[in-house]
């Protein structure tokens, strides 16, 4: 199911795939987005010759399988005589995948065998230490997020309410009626599924509990800036602050939970200071919450914290590349939700759900950076619905 962003991402793909000259195509983004439905659809668009090849039920570790999928390729594309389309689900499951996929791309290069190769993977980290480790100029990447708003609106009819509740996970769009079975879906399929599936299995991990307790206090508190030394006060068996650094990055490269760093033009400051967690997807803090979402709604703290979830979250998944920067700012008393930097151009973001014409907190960071513009999101701003609906690098623009 095409929507407005995955469309996008649909007609690159095609486009650079029917280019002459060859690449290796790379799409990754969390589980349960529509990476293997787009790719199916992709395919069957192109009108040429395709092999596709799912790594998920393939045992941790059995490097030879992919080499057999690439050979089975090579011998359909033979019989065809013409180009032919390799897709590989879930590469980063195989042992070695970037070296095996290297040595068989530059293999058929020397040859001159017209296979083009789209991968698909779930977890970033890995994808990415492979290709840029093994893979350097042979390859595009292409990351497809979590489902927006206007995605979700249309392919289900969510309201602006319902999605900043249940989030952008479409395989759980048909449960929110039924709320509890909606929540055990997202923890025990979706939530639990990417944790060890994406991560534990695949990287080194000694204290995989605290790990998931570092996920629950993110959720608990996404929108929020915690210090590493107040996590330990809150987590059993906390270890030290380099094990909870490491453990919320991996949780960032599987696209579940975040931790912003302040906005300081000192490289150093910004690095040290303490991050402020968001999730990827509201869906992760409303499938943890004991509130159901006819009862958040009339409580406006939490429901305002959630909106600027909702925010935060389309800001990690839809900025397109590594040019734009998200951080958070504050100072003293004063506090700005998100900052946003590209090429040294910067814009405070504030998130405001109720009817608030002025914030201290403005004037504070127009203050600090007089060069910076400031928005203002909700009631008396950019309202919430259409910001979640435009794309974040629009605000340049604004």
């Amino acid at each position: 199911m095409k929507n407005t962003f995955q469309r996008s991402h649909f007609e690159t793909l095609k486009k650079r795939i029917k280019e002459p000259r060859r690449f290796i195509q790379v799409l990754v983004g969390p589980r349960q987005v529509g990476k293997t439905t787009l790719a199916l659809q992709l395919v069957e668009s192109l009108g040429i010759p395709y092999h596709f090849a799912a790594a998920d039920g393939v045992p941790a570790g059995e490097s030879p399988w992919l080499e057999q999928q690439w050979n089975l390729a090579r011998l359909t594309q033979q019989q065809q005589g013409s180009d032919f389309l390799l897709v590989i689900d879930e590469v980063q499951k195989i042992g070695r995948w970037s070296e095996i996929v290297k040595k068989c791309w530059d293999e058929d290069t020397r040859k001159g065998t017209p296979i083009k190769i789209l991968l698909l993977g779930s977890s970033r980290l890995l994808l990415q230490q492979g290709l840029t480790e093994s893979l350097a100029g042979r390859f595009e990447l292409i990351h497809l997020g979590h489902w927006t708003f206007p995605e979700m609106q249309a392919a289900f009819g969510f309201s602006l309410q319902q999605y900043i509740w249940f989030g952008g996970y479409p395989g759980a769009a048909s449960l929110i009626e039924e709320e509890d079975r909606w929540k055990r879906y997202v923890r025990e399929a979706l939530i639990e599924t990417s944790i060890s599936k994406d991560i534990l299995m695949l990287t080194r991990v000694d204290k995989p509990a605290l790990m998931k307790q570092l996920f629950e206090l993110g959720c608990h508190f996404s929108g929020q800036i915690l210090s590493f030394n107040k996590m330990l006060g809150q987590l059993l068996d906390a270890g030290n602050t380099v094990t909870l650094a490491h453990y919320l990055n991996l949780l960032d490269t599987a696209n579940l939970l975040g931790g912003l760093e302040k906005y300081s033009p000192n490289l150093i400051r910004k690095r040290s200071s303490s991050p402020k967690f968001m999730v990827y997807n509201t869906a992760l803090i409303s499938a943890h919450s004991q509130v159901y979402f006819s009862e958040a709604v009339l409580r406006p703290n939490e429901w305002g914290r959630i909106a600027e979830s909702a925010i935060g979250a389309h800001l990690l998944n839809c900025l397109p590349d590594d040019t734009y920067k998200l951080y958070y700012w504050n100072h003293a008393e004063s506090e700005i939700d998100f900052v946003l930097e590209k090429n040294g151009q910067v814009i405070g973001l504030e998130v405001k759900s109720g009817k608030v014409q002025h914030s201290p907190s403005i004037g504070a960071f127009q203050k600090a950076f007089p060069d910076a513009k400031m928005l203002l999101i909700g009631e008396s701003g950019i309202p919430i619905e259409a910001f979640l609906s435009m794309k974040p690098e629009q605000v340049f623009s604004i």
